[in-house]
């Protein structure tokens, strides 16, 4: 572990010495599943909801991460993790599906996220797009099909609270518009990196379907993303994201 003198106040990674690529994850439970993936895992810090570990994926020297429940506190451990130097991050997530025919398991590369995120909105005007970079997105697509995995692109919907509360949502509107999923991080990065000179994008592993008042709780029994076909998502999701990472390495080099 590193020393507080050497670790940065919020999430205590290294001030330095960081890999440049990263995959970003919010449970710290599902950090170390990503990083048990790597060659020479080695777990760096765990800080709160920051657990972030250090090792290879095929020869690419990476970083993997937890964010924790909202965009608030990941912007925080982007800025960190930028500051130790890591250039590139892409965030393995999970998310409800919103378009129809996206199935649980499936995967969502993330174009673009309407910033809905709670933070973002005090930092830049909401007129400021939240993007990918293009060579994320590509990267992610062309390891998700060498995988045969089933995936989907789209824009997605980053939402800062998790559950429906009393006011009207916009979700018919955006499900008429084809937005593909709804999850509560990615908008934050998304912002982020572009105004920071970063890399970044997202594969959102579906872990139920649509989002608040479209779920049919008598036809889905409600949410739960505790199923095998989740769990078999997000392994695949994981590999896909490190092969991406691996991608982008290799055409920085």
């Amino acid at each position: 572990m590193t020393s507080p003198v050497d670790a940065l106040p919020i999430t205590r990674v290294p001030r330095t010495g960081l890999p440049a690529h990263a995959v970003v994850v919010g449970d710290p439970g599902r950090a170390a599943v990503v990083a048990d993936l790597l060659a020479d895992a080695k777990e760096v810090s765990y800080h709160r909801e920051y657990r972030t570990f250090t090792g290879t994926w095929q020869g690419t020297p990476v970083v993997v991460a937890s964010h924790g429940v909202g965009a608030p506190g990941a912007l925080l451990l982007f800025q960190e993790l930028a500051e130790a130097g890591v250039s590139t991050i892409l965030r393995l997530g999970t998310a409800g599906a919103i378009r129809p025919g996206i199935r649980d398991g499936d995967l969502v590369i993330a174009d673009a996220a309407v910033r809905d995120d709670g933070v973002t909105q005090q930092l830049i005007p909401a007129e400021y797009p939240a993007f990918s970079a293009p060579e994320a997105v590509l990267a992610l697509q062309r390891a998700a099909r060498a995988a045969g995995a089933p995936y989907h692109r789209g824009v997605v919907w980053t939402r800062a609270a998790f559950q429906p509360g009393f006011l009207p949502l916009p979700g018919e509107a955006y499900a008429a518009a084809g937005i593909a999923a709804i999850e509560m991080e990615l908008s934050a990065l998304y912002v982020f990196a572009s105004t920071h000179g970063l890399t970044a994008g997202g594969a959102l592993v579906v872990d139920g379907a649509n989002a608040d008042e479209l779920v049919d709780k008598d036809a889905t029994g409600g949410y739960d993303p505790h199923r095998s076909v989740v769990a078999d998502g997000v392994d695949r999701g994981a590999r896909i994201t490190l092969d991406a990472l691996r991608l982008l390495a290799s055409t920085e080099r």
